[in-house]
């Protein structure tokens, strides 16, 4: 049953009728008696006025905003890698405000706990001295990290971000099956999901009252300004990272664009003087807070795990020192251990004075004697969660699967598990085995129940802990699995929580906040963004340039119904193939005197440059590198921009999965995504702030299509071939180069080289001429930053002059004369070599002068070309 298919059809009954929860399981629709539930009601009554066309819409819908927006989730060991778009159930979950009122108070009060016990292990560690937590629980566990002892934190609230999965027992009540104090993931989502589905049915959620979720980001953002160092009005703050490779890579993403925060790698950061300092282009600028996505043991290789590449050296010192806050605290990972949920009871009456509000599983912990002798008389009841032991190194968790059920056990593993757990008892802990509550799914035309995790967010303000109102809701595919997790697959969904009376529409932008300055300076550009736009402009314009070249290519071959035997390697398509090997770096077979079929139907060399994955210099390279190279800076890309790429994406997969046959098939294709190449150097230009990185992104554009130019021309207009295939050789350039129409207006005497070169290498006022781009260089170069002690003009200034000079200085008469032999034209091959040979080394100069290379996509092609090349 696929939940990413379009509904099928509806039942003649009504929606609700045939969904019927499983015995002693509780479902949030349904009540025990089989009633449903009031709050319900209308949600249901409006999907019966819908029908089925009226749902089916809304489903489409839904998955065209996701897919536009390019909300991702990638799973591990899915095809589609970072592609793999977000699932979202068209159904929200439905929580009355009173009960979720309740649900807070304990969701508050838990949040609460943990905070204070994350203070005292990493302070003084009365509760170890007094016997309520097992020193082996704590101090064996990988995830307490020993140099992060003694740090203070601002506040006093090292927890900064909270999250909670919950679930439902089978008597309905709320019970907590894990903490998340780490790096909490899934409030993007939940906001994501949020906009689509008030999107796709708005007067479903104004008539329901749901409460906002905008209020509960302005705490998070309120709280870090107020947590970090120095005045909270100039606060810089950033979102680190682990990349583009993270399953949630969509969310921080999002997330740093909501919040306005700088997108920040490991590799942007550097610590100096106790300090943490972005590095952008040829100065440092001063991090004072960071909400992080990286796991805490990977964030300073020089005190934590020293293999990681993610980290920063020395982050651990900045924080120590107090220049820097990072939230949540490094080290907060050990309340993630499964085996402290055993005595949190206990805990909360001592250090809270209270009883805890929200139970969470009967947990065991296998280090207590009693405890490990009843998981032992009781295995087949029970789920045993292995936990990291600092006798693994750097390893989190033991080698093998999170989670067991003894019960699925054939003897032997379940021996070898009794052993283990003797051995080494502190490793493992038992928790029972409880089925996830349900809730309604639309599959198939049908609402269904299946098992569903909610996940609420708290975030902790001055005076105590907020809440989100709602969370992420996770849904299982399989009414039977046992665990519901994003990791195995299934839907996401937006929850609602109703109020009694209509919520005021607001966003993060609605109130303007005190403490907030009312003009802040925009995020600078790393190394590493610089980097990717640079190449995200290359990449951009090669594709476009390709694309207009196999178009020119297939038509001439379509329009021509048969070639004389003396046309082979001479004609306009034999030009046209080797404009093709030149473009895609020497990797096209061309066809020689010997092969004279190969240029009778050079059919399948063309579709393989059009639909092959793996050839290298080939159309789906070039896109493929263009979509990393711009997932690398999703944060700088809008939302416009963003659904250009996922739409150069689906052409992308519409080549590579089913690949055209014929020639003609490939051009129904090849003209959309002209287009959509087209689009993408239009928003950029126009939607995109010219900043420095933009500057980055123009450069290589412009770069990349006076190298393109070049190389077309030298490859078609030096060999001379007689007449009438000559003219037909420059209205092919003349189609490539988009300047036909132009060329037309302004030259009345037919086709001509001379004509040819003056309008697209020295006409500075035509976009597509080479003159252009080495002007709007000489432009760009002047905009970009320079070391006030360096010389004048830098060494890609320089190049650029040079070229400039050498363009305006041709003579164009003597570029299109004919040698003394009459086959070709060296002085027009010699003077656009050393155009493409001085671009090439001014790219080489702004990679020296500005960019590093450790950790971009674009550099295995690049290598792989360049191979090629040699």
């Amino acid at each position: 049953m696929s939940a990413t298919s379009p509904i099928a059809q509806l039942d003649d009954v009504r929606l609700e009728d045939a969904y019927v929860p499983a015995p002693g399981t509780c479902d949030e629709m349904r009540a025990a008696d089989g009633g449903l539930r009031p709050h319900w009601q209308y949600l249901i009554d409006t999907l019966r006025q819908l029908g089925r066309g009226g749902i089916e819409t809304r489903w489409r819908e839904a998955h065209r905003l996701i897919r536009d927006n390019g909300v991702t989730y990638n799973l591990h060991g899915d095809p589609r890698s970072m592609s793999r778009p977000w699932e979202l159930d068209p159904l929200p979950l439905l929580l009355r405000g009173e009960e979720w009122a309740e649900l807070e108070r304990g969701l508050i009060q838990r949040a609460e706990l943990l905070n204070a016990v994350l203070l005292d292990l990493y302070g003084p560690r009365r509760l170890i001295t007094q016997g309520l937590l097992p020193p082996e629980l704590v101090d064996g566990y990988a995830g307490y990290l020993l140099p992060c002892h003694g740090i203070s934190v601002a506040g006093d609230r090292p927890l900064v971000f909270y999250g909670a999965d919950l679930t439902r027992d089978a008597d309905g009540h709320w019970r907590v099956i894990g903490d998340r104090t780490q790096t909490p993931s899934g409030a993007g989502y939940a906001l994501e999901n949020r906009v689509v589905l008030s999107r796709v049915m708005p007067s479903l959620f104004r008539d329901s009252h749901v409460h906002r979720l905008a209020g509960f980001f302005r705490g998070l953002r309120r709280t870090m300004n107020r947590l970090a160092p120095g005045d909270a009005t100039q606060a810089q703050v950033a979102l680190m990272t682990p990349g583009p490779a993270n399953a949630a890579y969509f969310e921080h993403a999002y997330l740093a664009n909501y919040l306005g925060y700088t997108l920040v790698q490991g590799a942007d950061l550097s610590v100096r003087d106790g300090a943490l300092w972005l590095r952008t282009l040829g100065r440092l600028e001063r991090i004072d807070a960071v909400l992080r996505r990286v796991d805490d043991c990977f964030c300073d290789p020089l005190e934590l795990r020293e293999d990681s590449m993610l980290g920063v050296p020395g982050m651990v010192q900045a924080v120590r020192t107090g220049n820097l806050t990072v939230a949540n605290a490094l080290g907060s990972g050990v309340l993630e251990h499964p085996g402290l949920m055993a005595f949190l009871p206990a805990l909360c009456r001592q250090l809270l004075g209270e009883d805890l509000l929200l139970p969470h599983l009967h947990t065991w912990w296998c280090g207590c004697p009693q405890d490990r002798a009843y998981v032992l008389d009781n295995l087949d009841a029970l789920v045993i969660k292995p936990a990291g032991s600092r006798t693994l190194g750097a390893a989190a968790s033991p080698p093998g699967p999170r989670v067991l059920f003894p019960r699925n056990l054939d003897a032997d593993a379940r021996a070898r598990l009794v052993a283990q757990i003797q051995a080494q008892p502190h490793r493992f802990v038992a928790q029972e085995e409880v089925k996830p509550s349900t809730a309604p799914v639309y599959m198939d035309g049908r609402i269904v129940p299946r098992p569903f995790v909610l996940r609420s967010f708290s975030v902790a303000e001055e005076d105590g802990y907020a809440v989100m109102p709602g969370g992420l809701s996770r849904v299982a595919l399989s009414e039977d699995t046992p665990m519901v997790s994003s990791q195995l697959g299934g839907l996401g969904k937006d929850t609602w929580v109703l109020a009694t009376e209509p919520e005021r529409e607001e966003t993060l932008l609605g109130i303007q906040e005190s403490q907030s300055p009312a003009v802040v300076r925009e995020s600078d550009v790393s190394s590493r963004i610089a980097d990717n736009l640079f190449w995200i402009g290359r990449y951009a314009e090669r594709a476009e340039g390709l694309v207009r070249l196999l178009r020119v290519t297939a038509i001439n071959l379509t329009a021509r119904s048969s070639f004389a035997a003396e046309d082979q390697g001479i004609g306009c398509l034999g030009t046209l193939l080797e404009a093709l090997n030149e473009q895609c770096h020497g990797n096209v077979p061309l066809p020689t005197d010997a092969e004279p079929a190969a240029l009778a139907a050079p059919t399948p060399q063309l579709l393989s440059l059009i639909t092959d994955l793996e050839r290298v210099g080939a159309l789906p390279q070039t896109l493929q590198a263009l979509g990393l190279a711009a997932w690398s800076v999703r944060e700088r890309l809008s939302s416009d921009t963003w659904r250009v790429i996922n739409d150069i994406e689906r052409h992308l997969r519409r080549l590579t999965s089913q690949p055209p046959q014929t020639l003609n098939a490939a051009l129904y294709v090849l003209d959309p995504l002209v287009t959509a190449l087209v689009a993408f150097s239009a928003l950029t230009q126009e939607n995109m702030t010219h900043n420095e990185g933009w500057h980055f992104l123009e450069a290589g554009r412009r770069l990349e299509r006076g190298m393109n130019l070049a190389t077309l021309l030298r490859s078609t207009l030096v060999a001379i071939i007689p007449a009438p295939e000559d003219g037909l050789v420059v209205e092919a350039v003349l189609g490539v180069t988009d300047s036909l129409i132009t060329y037309r207006r302004r030259y009345q005497a037919g086709t001509r080289v001379g004509a040819l070169l003056d309008l697209v290498v020295q006409d500075e006022a035509n976009p597509r001429s080479l003159a252009y781009q080495i002007l709007r260089l000489s432009q760009l170069l002047e905009d970009m930053p320079r070391d006030p002690m360096g010389p004048a003009r830098s060494a890609a200034q320089k190049g650029v002059l040079r070229l400039l000079t050498e363009l305006r200085l041709a003579g164009l008469d003597q570029l299109a004369q004919p040698d003394a032999d009459g086959l070709r034209r060296g002085a027009l091959a010699q003077f656009l070599t050393d155009q493409e040979l001085g671009m090439a080394e001014i790219s080489d100069a702004l990679t020296a002068q500005y960019f590093r290379h450790e950790e971009h996509p674009h550099h295995m092609i690049e290598h792989r070309l360049s191979a090629v090349q040699r």
